[in-house]
C-alpha cells in the first residue's frame, strides 16, 4: 500500500486500497452520486467537476433515480483524486496543488492541467510533468 492509495481511500471514504486491482474494484463498483461531496470538501469547483467528472445535470439525474456513477464516470472521479495526490504531495500543500491545476502552462499548450484530466491519456502528461516538477526538471 502506499501513501497516495492511504490518501485516495481516505478522501474517498473507501477501504484503503492494498494496490492498483483494489483501485480498479473501487471503479468497477461505481462511486454513489455522493462522490461529489467529497470532492468538493477538497476544495475542487462545481464547474470544475461539471468538465471533468459529471455536468450536473447528469449528476441531478442520477441522484434523483438513485442511480450510481457509470464506471467511466467513477474512473474520472478515481483519475481527479490521484492526480490530486501527486500534486499534493508534489506542492506540499492542497492550496497549492490546486492552484497549479488550474494554471494554465505553455508547456500544455497554454491548457491548465486540470482541463486534461477529461482523458486517460491528459492524466498521464500531467502525471508526467509533475513527475518532472519533482525531480527538478520542469517548473
Amino acid at each position: 500500500m502506499s501513501a497516495a492509495h492511504a490518501q485516495i481511500g481516505e478522501w474517498l471514504g473507501v477501504q484503503i486500497p492494498a494496490n492498483d486491482t483494489d483501485l480498479l474494484s473501487i471503479v468497477e463498483n461505481r462511486f454513489s452520486p455522493e462522490i461529489i461531496n467529497r470532492l468538493l470538501k477538497l476544495g475542487l469547483g462545481r464547474g470544475e467537476l461539471d468538465k471533468v467528472v459529471i455536468a450536473a445535470r447528469t449528476l441531478q439525474h442520477r441522484r434523483s433515480r438513485r442511480e450510481k456513477l457509470s464506471v467511466e464516470e467513477s474512473d474520472r472521479v478515481l483519475r481527479l483524486t490521484r492526480v490530486l495526490a501527486a500534486a499534493e504531495a508534489t506542492y506540499g500543500s492542497r492550496a497549492r496543488a490546486l492552484e497549479w491545476l488550474r494554471m494554465p502552462i505553455a508547456r500544455l499548450n497554454d491548457r491548465s492541467p486540470l482541463s486534461l484530466l477529461t482523458t486517460e491519456t491528459g492524466t498521464r502528461i500531467v502525471e508526467e510533468a509533475l513527475t518532472q516538477i519533482d525531480e527538478g526538471m520542469f517548473v
